[in-house]
């Protein structure tokens, strides 16, 4: 593999541009706005930046790796001749089963369509191609270039050799990648997503506030970051989605996401992409302040 596509030049989609092109592959990184490619490479810049700061690559490399990187508003022209395009759109089902038809038509025969998400069925994505054997879920964990793990998921028709073509790609990329099948939530969010729900709950039944609730995860859990402020750094909106699939694709009441979820993020407050959710964020600051209505 050579030509890699990448749709989508959100905070996944850079990521996975750049972690590609720092190992040599060509990179087309597409997007419809001009100013979210725009975007996108300047994040990617900064990073590689902060790498040559740290020490842990040398200014060549930054400059390789940038000039791997084309951008394109064209998904058709970018993946005439790609050998891999790997979808990285909004966590929207409609919206990735009709780039993947644009991927199937403008792919060539024999290319692996792959796709970022979190949590939707890949056997329902590779339905809308004519290669559900060549279609396979690369969940890379944010930030990409800092995690290692990418959840492999195979759909119902996913051949052998293609998981095996994207397990090694994967390590290729300095990744550990993990093989699990393809239902609701896969591993990851299925087991995420009711932990950060149930802490949602925990609050909005009045137990704890938001710093008591990320405080006991932190310290008597060992987890880095509490939950709550794990859901703000996910996107509340992102989390309110994959919920809503694992209650849909189950039809169990324990993934049914919580009333005070659901509000926030109808009322805008999608955490720290928006500026606010259980913390509000401040442009270059790293000190987690409550958000207005938890701050009493």
């Amino acid at each position: 593999m050579k030509n890699i596509v990448v749709v989508g030049a959100g905070t996944m989609g850079n990521g996975i541009a750049h972690v590609f092109a720092m190992k040599g592959f060509q990179v087309k990184l597409v997007d419809i706005s001009a100013a979210a490619l725009e975007r996108a490479l300047a994040t990617i810049a900064k990073n590689l930046d902060r790498m040559v700061k740290k020490e842990k690559i040398a200014e060549a490399e930054k400059t390789a790796t940038l000039a791997n990187i084309t951008t394109s508003q064209d998904l058709t022209a970018a993946a005439k001749d790609a050998d891999l395009v790997v979808e990285a759109a909004t966590e929207n089902v409609d919206l990735k089963l009709k780039i993947f038809k644009q991927m199937d038509e403008a792919a060539p025969e024999g290319a692996i369509l792959a796709t970022n998400t979190s949590s939707i069925s890949i056997t329902q994505i590779a339905a809308v191609t004519s290669r559900p054997e060549l279609v396979i879920g690369m969940h890379f964990m944010n930030p990409v270039p800092v995690m290692k793990l990418i959840e492999v998921i195979r759909g119902y028709a996913t051949s052998d050799t293609t998981t095996a073509t994207i397990m090694e790609l994967s390590k290729t990329l300095g990744k550990v990648p993990v093989e699990v099948n393809d239902y609701p939530g896969f591993v990851a969010n299925r087991i995420l997503m009711p932990m950060i729900n149930e802490a949602i709950y925990t609050l909005y039944e009045g137990v704890a506030g938001v710093m008591e609730i990320d405080t006991v995860m932190k310290l008597g859990m060992a987890h880095p970051m509490g939950p709550l402020q794990l859901a703000d750094f996910i996107g509340l909106d992102v989390c309110l989605s994959i919920l809503r699939v694992l209650h849909d694709g189950f039809g169990n009441p324990k993934y049914a996401p919580c009333p005070l979820l659901v509000n926030m993020v109808t009322a805008g407050k999608k955490g720290r992409k928006s500026g606010e959710g259980f913390y509000t964020y401040t442009k270059g600051s790293k000190e987690l302040v409550l958000a207005p209505q938890f701050a009493k």
